[in-house]
């Protein structure tokens, strides 16, 4: 079994961090090459526990709708 291990340094707090990836408009925006975009649920912002977001995307040719609950 292959395993990588990847480490990111970043200079910023860890609260700044942890809002960006908890942030759909931040998402959206990286994952603008597969289309991906949030459809429903919160669609825009921030995201925080025991919410959900369905994400519909084109990956590998094909349109995926997946929920995700935080």
């Amino acid at each position: 079994m292959t395993t990588i291990n990847l480490t990111t340094k970043i200079k910023a707090s860890k609260q700044i961090v942890f809002d960006a990836s908890r942030n759909i408009d931040i998402h959206q925006q990286s994952a603008s090459s597969s289309k991906e975009k949030a459809i429903s649920g919160v669609t825009s912002g921030l995201i925080n526990l025991n919410e959900t977001v369905t994400w519909r995307g084109k990956h590998f040719g094909f349109y995926f709708t997946q929920i995700q609950r935080i």
